[in-house]
């Protein structure tokens, strides 16, 4: 795993706000599907999709897409990863947010996306089949958008929040326990061509002290 670098600032994002997080380097981990294009832009990493690019298996739709683009690195276990981006989306099913992967059958995404006309907040969790939960967040187009995934035991927290407002609790999901996994950064263009993203930071750290 790279070695990660606590910034001044990383105890503010923490939803404990005891332990401090470590922002890690976008050369440290792994693309799962490399994009059309990466680029640094001072602290920031710009990511181009594929058009197509997508991650499901199988429910309602009958398919299985395995190749969104996924920057990962191993995440302790238990631990946290957070990633920060900019919600710039204005097609249908443009996405980014966070990803947690045992392997091709076992994963979790986290983000926003757009569906049906608007900005939506949610997680696909996968043991096996994928499911769905989304909210809509219409507020959070256009600003920057934080998603943590705090791995606990056999389960995912996943909380969410815009620019500096509190976290809001997305998801509680089971994952099994003891299973190797990495996380990181992640971005799909199901139905288009161009979707440029712009991440802001990627960070891990300790896992959340408690679920409320």
């Amino acid at each position: 795993m790279p070695t990660p670098r606590a910034t001044p600032d990383d105890a503010a994002d923490d939803p404990s706000g005891r332990d401090p997080l470590a922002v890690l380097p976008w050369s440290g981990g792994s693309w799962t599907t490399p994009p059309v294009a990466v680029s640094e832009e001072g602290p920031d990493l710009l990511v181009t999709a594929a058009e197509g690019s997508d991650a499901w298996r199988h429910t309602s739709y009958g398919f299985v897409h395995d190749d969104a683009h996924a920057l990962l690195a191993p995440l302790t276990d238990p631990g946290a990863v957070e990633v920060s981006f900019d919600a710039a989306f204005g097609e249908q099913f443009d996405q980014a947010g966070l990803v947690l992967r045992a392997d091709a059958e076992t994963w979790l995404k986290a983000g926003v996306e757009v569906s049906d006309g608007a900005l939506q907040v949610g997680a696909v969790v996968t043991l096996g089949r994928s499911d769905w939960s989304v909210a809509p967040v219409p507020g959070w187009a256009g600003r920057r958008v934080t998603v943590r995934a705090s791995r606990t035991g056999d389960a995912v927290t996943v909380r969410a929040r815009v620019d500096d407002e509190p976290f809001r609790l997305v998801r509680v999901a089971p994952f099994p326990a003891g299973v190797p996994a990495s996380a990181g950064p992640y971005c799909c263009a199901p139905t288009r061509a161009g979707l440029v993203v712009r991440f802001r930071r990627w960070a891990v750290g300790p896992p959340d002290a408690a679920l409320h």
